[in-house]
């Protein structure tokens, strides 16, 4: 088994803090199969009503399903969880422009990440706003925000974003969101949205992101974030201290931390079709990992058929065998049955 094993343990990287940390690229190797099927045809839209970029995708305690999608305009939708269609959230919604993320929280809260108005936006269980952080840019503001050169300075304010990516909460409530494309960090606010800290730099030593693309927390309040144009995981604790770096997983566009007593680690290995059929077919896996960074099993491929995936944007892992994956290059979101493993001998052993 020790050949599945590929992690960098957090007291090598502590202990390596400074800007000439070197980090191991290798893919992972000889890791195992999981075999798994997909559920053709589960989610049942009504006349006129298509997905777009499957965006976003998560489940609440019932089971419903919650698609955030960009279509003409960005969109969230609701199912049940047989997969019919119950309505769609936040119709003409001034923070709803450009989706990155959905998640749901312990209580049912559901949470949109909209990268084109900058903020993190939070309804309740009826589907009624309760809480903003960010604010949208507004067009008068963009004037102002060009330094000249065509680019926009980083802010790292406490209430503003630069294109967020994702968001999480810790048993205490506080929460987390990954700023993103713009600010290369992590910012921790109290239930109430109560700024408390902000970590991270652009760069690619400990501690230092490059596009924190997507985030998930642990029942300690870890943090994994997919830093992804450093392809790696990063995981750090709850005061935003860094811990321990995966390397060995490709590009993490997608991550997710399954509830319950043992809890699993899934990140998705997503790069866009580009054309290139050498890459194609050394991306699309989504990994099954130990939280320690063992890596369980492997399932999935580049392509657009059922069982393949096409630049995986977010998964959803409320069970752990039965997992949602939007995909962006795809326009779908496709539900996962991972079947029992069965183990391989070793050696003859």
């Amino acid at each position: 088994m020790n050949r599945y094993r590929s992690v960098i343990v957090a007291a090598a990287l502590l202990c390596a803090a400074s800007p000439s940390f070197a980090q191991s690229k290798a893919k992972a190797q000889n890791v195992p199969d999981i075999p798994f099927d997909s559920v053709a045809n589960f989610f049942k839209m009504p006349p006129n009503i298509y997905f777009g970029e499957g965006i976003g995708v998560a489940t609440n305690s019932k089971g419903h399903v919650f698609v955030y999608t960009r279509t003409g305009e960005t969109r969230l939708f609701e199912f049940d969880q047989n997969g019919n269609y119950v309505k769609e959230w936040g119709q003409g919604l001034y923070g709803l422009v450009f989706a990155h993320a959905v998640r749901v929280d312990k209580d049912d809260n559901v949470w949109v990440v909209d990268e084109g108005s900058n903020m993190v936006i939070k309804f309740n269980p009826a589907g009624r706003v309760v809480m903003t952080i960010g604010r949208r840019p507004e067009a008068v503001d963009e004037l102002t925000n060009f330094s000249g050169q065509g680019s926009a300075p980083n802010s790292n304010k406490p209430y503003s974003f630069n294109r967020p990516t994702d968001v999480g909460w810790d048993a205490q409530g506080n929460i987390f969101v990954t700023d993103g494309y713009g600010d290369n960090r992590v910012v921790k606010y109290d239930k109430n949205g109560r700024f408390i800290k902000s970590a991270g730099t652009a760069g690619n030593g400990p501690g230092q992101l490059r596009l924190p693309h997507t985030m998930a927390m642990d029942a300690q309040g870890n943090v994994y974030i997919g830093d992804r144009s450093n392809a790696r995981v990063q995981v750090w604790d709850n005061d935003l201290n860094p811990k321990a770096i995966y390397d060995q997983v490709g590009s993490p566009w997608a991550v997710c931390v399954s509830p319950g007593p043992h809890q699993y680690l899934f990140v998705s290995n997503s790069v866009p079709d580009n054309g290139d059929s050498r890459a194609a077919a050394q991306t699309g896996e989504i990994y099954k990992m130990e939280l320690d960074g063992t890596i369980v099993g492997k399932f999935g491929k580049a392509g657009k058929a059922l069982k393949e995936f096409s630049t995986v944007h977010e998964i959803d892992c409320r069970n752990p065998n039965e997992l949602f994956v939007s995909e962006i290059t795809a326009w779908r979101v496709q539900k996962i049955l991972l079947r029992q493993q069965t183990p391989k001998p070793s050696n003859g052993q």
